[in-house]
C-alpha cells in the first residue's frame, strides 16, 4: 500500500492577500486564534489559501504538524503584529511554511532570524 511521505515536505509561498488576512486574524481574533491553534489548514482556508500546506486524512489531532501553523502556545496579539512584515515576507517567501516555531509565542524573532 503505497503512502504519502510528509517528513521535508514543503509547502507553496502564501499570495500576499491570503498572508495579510492570515496576520489581521491572528493579531485580532480571538476565534479564529483558538480555530488556528486546533486545526490549522481549516484557520488557513478561513483566511483564503487554496492549496497546500499538506493536510493529512483524518481528525486534526491525529495529523502530524503542517511546519509552521503547529503552535503548542500561539504569540500574543502583540507579538504578532510588532513582527508583522516579518513574518509577510517569510510567508510569501519560498521558504514558508517550513519554520516549526513561526507563530510560536516569545520565538517569532529567532525563528525568523534563522531563515
Amino acid at each position: 500500500m503505497a503512502t504519502k511521505k510528509t517528513a521535508g515536505a514543503k509547502s507553496a509561498p502564501l499570495d500576499p492577500k491570503v498572508a495579510d488576512k492570515l496576520l489581521d486574524l491572528l493579531s485580532t481574533d480571538n476565534e479564529f486564534r483558538r480555530l488556528f491553534k486546533k486545526d490549522p489548514a481549516a484557520a488557513l482556508a478561513k483566511a483564503g489559501h487554496r492549496g497546500p500546506p499538506f493536510t493529512p486524512p483524518g481528525p486534526p489531532s491525529a495529523r502530524p504538524p503542517v511546519n509552521c501553523t503547529t503552535v503548542k502556545h500561539i504569540a500574543p496579539k502583540s507579538e504578532i503584529m510588532a513582527a508583522r512584515e516579518s513574518i509577510k515576507e517569510y510567508l510569501t517567501s519560498s521558504v514558508s511554511l517550513t519554520n516549526p516555531h513561526c507563530f510560536e509565542a516569545g520565538k517569532i524573532d529567532a525563528s525568523l532570524r534563522r531563515k
